[in-house]
């Protein structure tokens, strides 16, 4: 198969699972969505946990890659194109670095971008703006001339608001402040409470700051915060509508910035799980930039790994 039909390698390389496509077949033509190449023939479709994943260590994340993609083909199977959209990613200069380490490694046109470029090629789309709203929060586009800018995506302790940990983060806070104004526990503090196993409110310090890895840990109990809204509580809901605001602002300084932002496509396993979280983003967005055209990603981001690798060949 590989002497008359090459194969595409896409990857997109999330904060806690990573997904690569393998196909061979037609190339799509500008703007075409990948989705609707039906000459396509599909190679491998495999996800693994990202442990292990270390963006700022070019060799070593070079390394991982060459690895999963030779777990993940078919024996004797050898990819003509590789993309990656990669967790943490942050700068040109550090995906240019692991580009160059995995063509090195494979011999073969590779190209290495931040996860949330996937989702603007995997929505058909020339241009416009991808946010993530998962365990993190980003955004990034274009500039006119080609520039990528990036913002957000600064981790849990720092940034990342409207990402699942940021909301865990942010809940903290906001039952700090009404412990220190002396207001009786809600149904906030009841689910957090319950989530991380502390007696109470004051305990949940220590439990934030136990994690060694903040992201993961505190991320996954987002969904007692959205339980919490559902049950009524005041603060939850505060809680989730500013996350909305935040990524909203997101975009908001990408467009300060120069960047076209006529169409956003949003991805994440929060803020298109969570309706009220997508429902306060959008109303924040329309406020803020009424030309701006939010859409969720309705196919997996690896889509958009695919259709730069392909654009490679």
């Amino acid at each position: 198969m590989q002497d008359s039909t090459p194969i595409a390698v896409g990857i997109d390389v999330g904060g806690t699972k990573t997904h690569l496509r393998a196909e061979a077949g037609g190339n799509p033509g500008p703007g075409q969505s990948a989705v609707a190449d039906h000459v396509r023939m599909s190679v491998a479709d495999h996800v693994r946990m990202s442990s292990g994943w270390r963006p700022h260590d070019p060799v070593s994340a070079a390394a991982w890659l060459a690895a999963l993609i030779d777990e993940a083909l078919p024996q004797g199977a050898r990819p003509a194109a590789v993309a990656v959209g990669g967790h943490a990613c942050e700068t040109p200069r550090q995906c240019e670095e692991i580009r160059s380490a995995l063509h090195t490694l494979l011999g073969v046109p590779c190209l290495v971008v931040g996860d949330a470029e996937l989702l603007v090629p995997a929505a058909g789309l020339d241009k416009g703006v991808g946010l993530v709203a998962g365990t993190g929060s980003v955004a990034v586009g274009r500039l006119p001339g080609g520039d990528t800018v990036q913002v957000g995506g600064w981790g849990a302790v720092l940034g990342d608001e409207g990402g699942s940990a940021g909301l865990v983060r942010e809940a903290a806070r906001a039952l700090w402040a009404a412990h220190d104004r002396g207001d009786p526990p809600d149904a906030l503090a009841a689910r957090l409470i319950a989530a991380f196993d502390v007696p109470e409110v004051p305990a949940l310090g220590a439990a934030l700051e136990s994690a060694t890895r903040p992201s993961a840990e505190w991320g996954r109990h987002a969904p007692s915060v959205f339980a919490a809204a559902e049950d009524g509580s005041p603060l939850a809901r505060r809680v989730i509508a500013e996350g909305g605001r935040a990524l909203a602002s997101l975009v908001v300084r990408l467009a300060g910035r120069g960047v076209p932002v006529d169409d956003v496509v949003v991805a994440g396993s929060t803020v298109l799980v969570q309706p009220a979280l997508y429902e306060a983003f959008t109303g924040a967005l329309a406020e803020a930039l009424p030309s701006a055209r939010p859409q969720p990603l309705r196919v997996p981001p690896v889509e958009g790994a695919v259709a730069l690798a392909r654009s490679l060949l």
